[in-house]
């Protein structure tokens, strides 16, 4: 009953990550907040269930290297952003322009 009720709380989780993904939509630094936390969201439901299934838990660190170079890169490009157009509002730069 407990497992149930953890999994469900982290699918909760993980949808208002996705809730705050879709709705923050003007700032690029609030959709990398938003995908940042689904990504905790999937590390914690993966480390519990890995855990609970007495399982090795090297497959977290690979996640966890790959969330920090993600985290890494989205940090990157909105800073080249900021340099670039001054703000991170998508509104305020075109795609047809390079």
């Amino acid at each position: 009953m407990v497992m149930v009720f953890n999994v469900m709380l982290m699918f909760l989780i993980m949808m208002g990550g996705v809730w705050g993904f879709c709705s923050n939509r003007k700032h690029l630094l609030a959709m990398l907040l938003s995908l940042e936390f689904i990504v905790l969201s999937l590390f914690l439901m993966m480390f519990v269930m890995l855990n609970l299934g007495q399982c090795e838990l090297y497959f977290t660190m690979v996640f966890l290297t790959f969330s920090v170079c993600e985290g890494a890169l989205g940090l990157s490009i909105l800073v080249s952003m900021i340099r670039t157009h001054g703000n991170d509002f998508f509104q305020t730069f075109s795609v047809l322009q390079c």
